[in-house]
């Protein structure tokens, strides 16, 4: 389904009588308001986990986000609200699922040494390194690193409460900027983070870039990506892993030279 849009003043006099009056009834309108953005995200995130994946459970936690989302929201600051509620929508159905354990850790580990082996030998050959380097570089053959990667396809998600490197404090959440307010940082980073996100996807083979852009910034299903490309889903799945992979290992290389400040 298509992202429903609201003008930011909207919804004001809702938000004034939430906000300033306390209205529960106001509250009750603006999450009847805002609930698709909880569908959204939800079949979003839907897009490749296990099929005992109850689509209720994610709209639970989605509309637990939302709630949240709506308490916490300044509307005095001029910000848009549905941007501001789709992450915390995303980070609360991400953070429900992993405290029910979903992912094995042992996918996980899977999910590390991919991360961990495209970061290195792109860095030695200053290039995208093929599937045959991989499997070599982790001592498996190219079959069994397609498995892994289709084994760590619902991985690909990620909650902006999660920490950049797993022994730092600093969280994806805390890099968000509010643009409105004065950061005289603020336009070295942009600068160094669209340079940084340039050379990562410049690395990305074809289809893996196709993918990106058809998923994120076009918004199609995996599904229908597999059909503008003549591809199976459970290749555009696996390209899709690979891209994040890809990515997640270039980016953590630059985040010296990103967030030194």
């Amino acid at each position: 389904m298509k992202e429903v849009k609201h003008s930011p003043l909207s919804n004001l006099p809702l938000w004034k009588q939430w906000k300033e009056e306390g209205s529960t009834e106001a509250k009750k309108s603006l999450i009847e308001q805002y609930i698709p953005l909880v569908d959204f995200v939800s079949n979003r995130l839907a897009i490749g986990l296990p099929k005992n994946i109850s689509r209720d459970d994610l709209s639970s936690y989605g509309i637990m986000g939302l709630i949240d989302a709506i308490d916490k929201f300044d509307y005095t600051r001029g910000l848009q609200f549905e941007t501001y509620a789709s992450w915390r929508i995303r980070g609360a159905v991400i953070d429900g699922l992993r405290q029910g354990d979903w992912v094995p850790r042992s996918v996980r580990e899977k999910a590390k040494k991919i991360e961990d082996a495209y970061q290195k030998l792109e860095q030695k050959y200053l290039r995208s390194v093929t599937d045959a380097e991989i499997s070599e570089y982790l001592q498996v053959s190219e079959g069994d690193f397609q498995q892994m990667v289709n084994d760590i396809a619902i991985t690909s998600v990620c909650s902006i409460d999660d920490p950049i490197k797993e022994e730092e404090a600093e969280t994806r959440l805390s890099l968000l900027v509010d643009e409105t307010a004065k950061n005289p940082d603020y336009k070295v980073n942009e600068v160094y983070l669209k340079d940084t996100l340039a050379k990562a996807i410049d690395k990305l083979t074809e289809k893996e870039r196709t993918v990106v852009s058809l998923f994120y910034f076009e918004e199609l299903s995996l599904s229908e990506i597999a059909e503008v490309m003549s591809l199976s889903p459970s290749r555009i799945s696996q390209l899709h892993s690979k891209a994040i992979l890809r990515l997640r290992g270039s980016l953590g290389r630059f985040k010296g030279q990103l967030f030194q400040n």
